[in-house]
C-alpha cells in the first residue's frame, strides 16, 4: 500500500501497477526447503548381497524335473504320462520332501490353456517348490 500525503481533498486518480512479489518469494522459499528435505532420501544406498567372485561352484549337479504340458492339457513327469493331477501332487510332494528340491522346468505347448500352467505353478508354490522355470520359450519365435 502506499501512502499519499498531500491535499486531503484530492482523490487518488493513479493506480499502482507493481507487483507484490512478497508471496511469490515466500513460496520460492517453502519449495527450497522442500527440495532440500527430499534430496538427502534419494541419496540413500540399497544394499545387495552380491556372490564373491572366489565363490566355489556347485559340487552337485541340481536335479531337474521336466514337466510337460500337451496341448489337450495332459501333463507328463519326465516323460511318463501322469493319469490325473492328484498324481501331479503327490509328485510334486515327495520332490518338495528331498533335502535338495529339485528344479523344475515347466514346458508348456504354446496351444495349452493358461489355467492347466498356472494350477501347475500353483501346485509348486503351495509345496514350497521355488525353482520353477519355464522352458522352451523359443517355439514362441516366428
Amino acid at each position: 500500500m502506499a501512502m499519499r500525503i498531500g491535499n486531503p481533498g484530492e482523490s487518488e486518480a493513479e493506480v499502482m501497477v507493481e507487483m507484490n512479489t512478497t508471496p511469490l518469494i515466500d513460496v520460492m522459499l517453502v519449495l527450497l526447503v522442500m527440495l532440500i528435505i527430499t534430496i538427502p532420501i534419494q541419496l540413500h544406498s540399497v544394499n545387495l548381497e552380491m556372490p564373491s567372485a572366489s565363490a566355489p561352484p556347485p559340487l552337485v549337479e541340481p536335479q531337474v524335473v521336466k514337466i510337460d504340458i500337451t496341448a489337450a492339457g495332459h501333463l507328463l513327469w519326465n516323460g511318463e504320462l501322469l493319469p490325473d493331477r492328484a498324481a501331479l501332487e503327490a509328485r510334486l510332494a515327495q520332490a518338495a520332501a528331498q533335502a535338495d528340491a529339485p528344479e523344475i522346468h515347466l514346458r508348456p505347448d504354446r496351444r495349452a490353456k493358461y489355467d492347466t500352467v498356472a494350477g501347475v505353478l500353483a501346485a509348486g508354490q503351495r509345496h514350497g517348490l521355488g525353482k520353477v522355470g519355464l522352458v522352451g520359450s523359443e517355439q514362441f519365435l516366428p
